[in-house]
């Protein structure tokens, strides 16, 4: 399912990443390149699999690996209540 982030997200990319800003709470959230990458290949419209192909591609890990490293992620920021 392709991430969406909640209307009171904003997002802003910068040299290191992603910063999240939850305007409601007033909570910054940093996201390294690895987490950058899943969350704009999710947020075009990606699933899952394809944010794990993308992983695997940029770097060299096994799929295995990537597919946890993802789903983690997806499960961090809904449990945050950043995204569904």
């Amino acid at each position: 399912m392709p991430l969406r982030f909640d209307a009171h997200i904003s997002t802003a990319e910068t040299d290191y990443g992603t910063v999240l800003l939850d305007e409601r709470a007033g909570t910054y959230w940093e996201l390294n390149p690895t987490a950058t990458l899943v969350v704009r290949t999710l947020l075009e419209g990606g699933e899952e699999a394809d944010a794990t192909a993308a992983l695997v591609h940029e770097f060299d890990i096994e799929r295995a690996q990537a597919q946890r490293d993802v789903e983690s992620l997806v499960g961090q920021l809904r449990e945050a209540g950043l995204a569904s």
